[in-house]
């Protein structure tokens, strides 16, 4: 018998919390389920993040300032994440699109990749890759 599975909540270890936070919440749309206790406005260290049937984690990569690196040398150390990319099942592609470019995003419009799936790439403030896609018969 497998193992019953109710969901799947990638965890992203990122830099600026409160940046991380406005970008997933108000942003793209994620509501706070739950959090670590607050040491700060939009600062936690643990978020748990949901969108519609979608969930997503977001923690402090370092704990205090202490011994957090200069952003650069954050953003090299986490490079050997470039080969990952969170998907999003996303039935309006081209809604999302627009919705991000009212948020102020600059991106690149959508793409139909050539196994016919419509898809939107982008980037989060730590440069993690995010992609809206949906088969491109059924998209809106």
């Amino acid at each position: 018998m497998p193992i019953a599975v109710r969901g799947l909540a990638p965890l992203l270890q990122v830099y600026d919390m409160p940046r991380a936070l406005r970008f997933y919440r108000d942003v793209i749309g994620f509501e706070v389920i739950s959090t670590s206790p607050r040491i700060d406005e939009d600062y936690f260290h643990w978020v748990l993040l949901r969108l519609d049937d979608a969930e997503l984690m977001l923690n402090t990569a370092y704990e205090d300032n202490a011994s957090r690196p200069e952003e650069e040398e954050h953003r090299r150390m986490a490079a050997g994440h470039n080969d990952a990319c969170i998907y999003f099942g996303c039935p309006d592609v081209d809604g999302a699109y627009e919705h991000l470019l009212s948020k102020g995003l600059l991106l690149h419009p959508p793409k139909v990749a050539r196994y016919r799936w419509k898809q939107l790439y982008l980037k989060d403030p730590d440069g993690f890759g995010l992609c809206f896609h949906w088969p491109a018969e059924e998209a809106a």
